[in-house]
């Protein structure tokens, strides 16, 4: 029998400002936000990574000022992907990957790899891509994500090649991306962004407990599942989290 898989969940980062107002006490001090999510939340997708390029020590300092078992998951930088030739990326994903990454240690979450909604489905240009992705980081195992935006993956032909090459795709309930559903993902990758700004919880609880009832499934199967409440009503994704974790717990 295969053992329970992890669910972690989470937001996009820490950094928000109307979090000042739904999420964090009063006056509490921008340094230690990351300290006060991480003790509420089980996990964060890291954004900032895609526009700017983050030094050793910062990851460092993530890494220490959060619990034993909380995740990072990383979104690669825009460099990596956003290229008319995905198979040129060779130099930017060692400069992503070489960054520091390996400093969060078993902190280190999926790596998230987004295209852009223009990018259409090339296979012999995904299959270069994919091809430059390591299976590890030292001595980190890697888990890679492949948020694709442009329709034309919503097929067999793309689903089969990620798999090959080890990778997941992203899952979304938004309605301008493909919603892609992998049964045979070795885990599942969840960008949930359908929040609605009424609501505190930001998802109704039949919702929510539809997620969660999917996570638990996945766990149960022994695979491990990423939930983020990300975009749609920013402001209540904390409060979707906290929601979501109390359902699986």
């Amino acid at each position: 029998m295969s053992s329970k898989g992890a669910i972690h969940a989470g937001v996009g980062g820490w950094n928000f400002d109307p979090w000042r107002d739904t999420f964090y006490p009063p006056g509490l001090p921008h340094s230690q936000e990351l300290h006060w999510a991480s003790r509420r939340l089980t996990a964060t997708e890291v954004n900032g990574t895609f526009y700017s390029t983050f030094k050793p020590p910062t990851f460092a300092k993530w890494r220490d000022e959060t619990p034993d078992g909380f995740v990072f998951a990383i979104k690669a930088h825009r460099s990596t992907t956003n290229r008319r030739e995905l198979g040129t990326a060779r130099e930017a994903i060692d400069r992503f990957l070489g960054s520091g990454l390996d400093e969060l240690g078993d902190k280190l979450g999926p790596i998230l790899w987004q295209f852009m909604p223009t990018k259409a489905f090339d296979p012999q240009d995904l299959e270069a891509f994919l091809s430059l992705l390591p299976a590890r980081l030292g001595s980190l195992p890697l888990r890679h994500v492949l948020e694709v935006r442009h329709p034309s993956f919503h097929s067999d032909e793309y689903l089969a090649l990620a798999r090959r090459y080890g990778c997941v795709t992203v899952h979304t309930d938004s309605p301008k991306y493909p919603q892609i559903a992998d049964e045979q993902a070795e885990f599942a990758y969840l960008r949930l962004m359908q929040s609605q700004p009424e609501l505190e919880t930001g998802y109704p609880a039949p919702a929510l407990d539809q997620w969660a009832t999917g996570a638990r499934a996945w766990a149960e199967g022994g695979r491990d599942a990423y939930v983020f409440f990300i975009n749609g009503a920013k402001e209540r994704a904390p409060g979707a989290a906290m929601a979501f974790l109390e359902r699986i717990s």
